[in-house]
């Protein structure tokens, strides 16, 4: 084989502007032409950093670089671990078409290759849909047909299947094993869960944060050799069970963590709410003491449920109402009218994308500005801010700017904001997005502890670990309208 096929990184290392510690560093690599690699490590160790650098897109006033990095002549493609961050027209087809006309495809192929690369995701609206209507998991098909509609040499994904519902991520590997068998494509692959990617990929690499390449080789091998170390630094590893401290059956996903005693009196009560084009009537109440699961496919309205819920969004018709044990004084006014020094002293709401709540330019003064808002003295937000860092394993990452950290750093930072002012029902979309092992367990735990003290939790997931795990009730929505 032509050397120039190959990729190869020699020393590669890269630190964010600000930051002590290397995002990535001392890496040594090569990926032959055709290869499919599956890029491993806990959460920070640096794997989106990595894409982002063969990609060409850690720009040098941005950090601190060393060592090179070699694509052989492949041409690179990527999806984002925020789909939302690469869509950049306002029309679906616009968007696919937008990385076609700046390549100089000719103007006679660049609709049929948008409409082949919208088939083959399953994007089930065609070229007008609003790019701004979408859900989460309809962005990450649509950004995956914008990548796949260039037909690159070298395709990058971080994590593509995560916004996805079940169906819809079996839907897009498959499509992601087509395009592999028809086309000499070399793959470098970030996905935490493991075991349904295995049979996309032929290569495991193994990064470690600062520390370069750990482990390397055949996924069989890499996993018999290095599996229980994997484990222990968070690596979600096929074949090795989850416990809880806490479980009834522990080892197992079918042994969730229980709640100590039976939910208190409703929190929340919303009734016909509905919002045009985006979520049909429903009912649904949160008590205090339950964790509350809400599941179905992309585009039933999950998120925009969780926006109403949260005080984020008004009804289109319908009610949403505190009670007076969520919320004294404001009981039966709707919780969207409320201050926002009210509405995050009493609801907490984790977004889909968390940078979409972020404001300030340090992790600690992040997690600060809700107590801050909410009155609290600066004893007392010390205290709750240390607290924090040091339970969702931000500590070191406390002068950092929220938008240098990894996808799964910037989700425990959002859970943690939400967390800081203590309210009596916290609302999340997707909270396990972009976890390793280590954390995910963390959070199903932490979780479940705040249940147990009498909050409500309502989580809105494609996780089926994450709600058989923590869930007492599962609402799932539907796209044909309302609950099933």
């Amino acid at each position: 084989m032509n050397r120039t096929d190959a990729i190869r990184l020699d020393g590669f290392g890269w630190r964010h502007a600000g930051r002590k510690a290397w995002a990535v560093r001392g890496v040594d690599l090569r990926i032959e032409r055709g290869e499919r690699v599956l890029l491993l490590g806990p959460s920070g160790a640096g794997k989106s950093t990595l894409l982002a650098a063969l990609a060409g897109l850690l720009a040098e006033d941005s950090g601190e670089r060393e060592g090179t990095i070699d694509l052989g002549g492949l041409t690179p493609g990527i999806v984002f671990q925020d789909p939302q961050t690469q869509l950049v027209m306002s029309r679906a087809g616009d968007d696919v078409a937008f990385g076609l006309e700046n390549h100089g495809v000719p103007v006679a192929d660049i609709w049929p290759r948008v409409d082949e690369a919208l088939a083959t995701v399953g994007f089930r609206y065609g070229r007008g849909r609003d790019t701004a209507a979408l859900s989460g998991g309809e962005a990450q098909r649509l950004a995956l047909a914008g990548a796949l509609a260039l037909r690159p040499s070298l395709l990058l994904l971080d994590e593509p299947t995560a916004n996805l519902d079940p169906a819809g991520a079996g839907q897009i590997r498959a499509a992601i094993a087509r395009i592999l068998a028809a086309r000499d494509t070399t793959l470098i692959l970030v996905e935490h869960r493991v075991a349904e990617v295995l049979p996309l990929v032929d290569r495991v690499v193994v990064l470690e944060a600062g520390g370069g390449v750990v482990a390397d080789g055949v996924p069989e091998a890499v996993f018999a050799t290095h599996g229980s170390w994997l484990v222990e630094r968070g690596v979600w590893v096929p074949g090795h069970q989850v416990t809880f401290a806490r479980a009834t059956n522990a080892g197992s996903l079918a042994g969730p963590v229980r709640p100590a005693g039976s939910p208190g009196p409703v929190l929340l009560r919303a009734e016909r709410v509905a919002v045009p084009d985006r979520l049909s009537t429903m009912d649904i109440t949160v008590p205090a003491g339950e964790a509350l699961a809400v599941v179905g496919p992309n585009g039933a309205g999950k998120s925009t449920l969780a926006l109403l819920l949260g005080g984020l969004l008004a009804p289109g018709s319908g009610t949403v109402a505190a009670t007076e044990r969520l919320a004294g004084p404001l009981a039966g006014r709707p919780p969207h009218r409320w201050r926002a020094a009210s509405l995050a002293r009493h609801i907490g709401s984790v977004f889909q994308n968390p940078e979409h709540q972020f404001v300030t330019s340090r992790v600690r003064d992040e997690l600060a500005l809700g107590p801050r808002r909410t009155g609290a003295s600066e004893e007392s937000i010390k205290s709750t801010v240390d607290n924090l860092l040091v339970r969702l394993r931000l500590d070191r990452l406390a002068a950092a700017n929220p938008y240098t950290l990894s996808g799964g750093e910037a989700r425990r930072l959002s859970v943690a904001t939400a967390l800081a002012t203590a309210p009596g029902l916290l609302i999340l979309d997707e909270p396990t997005f972009g976890q390793d092992r280590r954390t995910w367990v963390e959070l199903v735990e932490l979780l479940a502890k705040l249940r147990d003290e009498g909050r409500g939790v309502v989580a809105v997931t494609h996780d089926s670990d994450f709600a058989t795990a923590l869930a007492d009730r599962t609402v799932a929505l539907s796209v044909e309208g309302g609950p099933r």
